[in-house]
């Protein structure tokens, strides 16, 4: 991201929030415990995803963390020392209750583990370096998931897969998260930033009102029958067949958006 096109827009030393045009990048920076997150962090979190979703003018945002990881999830030298840690993405005061309306793309260095791994699966898609690592570390000390990974996790990777991780502790690698769609894209070491930052520039030139509704209907439809999230499909396309899909088709026709090149949003 060159220096010249970024703004900054947040000053809290442990979360920084840049902009890049249409890209809002957020980076836990606390890279003296792995970005492993304390109640001011999450606070400062959840406040910055609001305010992306909130933004006229963001249209993607990007997560990652400082100094070659991604997030170690909750600091476990505060709980020790018996401050009652808010699990991040299941803290009802989160933004993990309200859909965000808008994509978010994780950029997976090092580790994302425990609550990291959360914090991970929350994104609409995970960026992951070759190294990178993903795992239920906190098993090994007792601490239990309580931020939507024993939810999300197997309906991802699928049961079976997502227990082998809950139960073991075992480490999952940047290729096999790919292989087994725990991760999306897979980058070499040092270039998930880049790589994501590149997706997201990607995805907010495309028109943003179908884009949008066809996310929200994909994650939306889990608890819904075929029927019923069938309907909910056509309720949420309704304002992009009305706004664009008539410009969009006469773009095509006229010969834009043809043999992979796109058409401006």
């Amino acid at each position: 991201m060159p220096a010249a096109d970024v703004e900054m827009t947040g000053t809290d030393p442990k979360l920084l929030v840049e902009t890049d045009g249409p890209v809002t990048v957020i980076t836990i920076n606390r890279p003296a415990v792995r970005n492993a997150l304390d109640n001011e962090t999450a606070a400062s979190l959840t406040q910055a995803l609001r305010a992306f979703d909130a933004s006229p003018d963001a249209k993607v945002a990007v997560l990652t963390g400082a100094g070659g990881h991604f997030c170690a999830g909750a600091d476990l030298k505060v709980l020790a020392a018996g401050q009652d840690y808010k699990p991040w993405a299941g803290d009802v005061d989160g933004p993990c209750h309200d859909i965000l309306g808008k994509p978010v793309i994780a950029a997976v260095a090092g580790f994302a583990c425990a609550g990291g791994l959360g914090i991970a699966l929350r994104c609409d898609l995970r960026v992951a370096e070759r190294s990178a690592t993903f795992a239920v570390l906190s098993r090994r000390w007792g601490v239990p998931m309580s931020d939507g990974t024993t939810v999300r996790l197997p309906r991802l990777v699928g049961t079976g897969r997502a227990l082998d991780m809950l139960l073991t502790a075992r480490k999952i690698g940047g290729e096999e998260a790919v292989a087994i769609g725990l991760a999306d894209r897979l980058a070499p070491d040092g270039e998930a930033l880049k790589m994501a930052i590149e997706l997201a520039h990607e995805i907010s030139a495309f028109p943003q009102i179908a884009m949008r509704s066809d996310r929200l209907s994909a994650i939306r439809q889990w608890d819904l029958s075929e029927a019923e999230a069938i309907a909910q499909e056509m309720l949420l396309a309704a304002e992009a067949r009305r706004l664009e899909a008539r410009a969009g088709a006469a773009s095509f026709a006229a010969g834009a958006g043809r043999h992979g090149t796109k058409r401006e949003a």
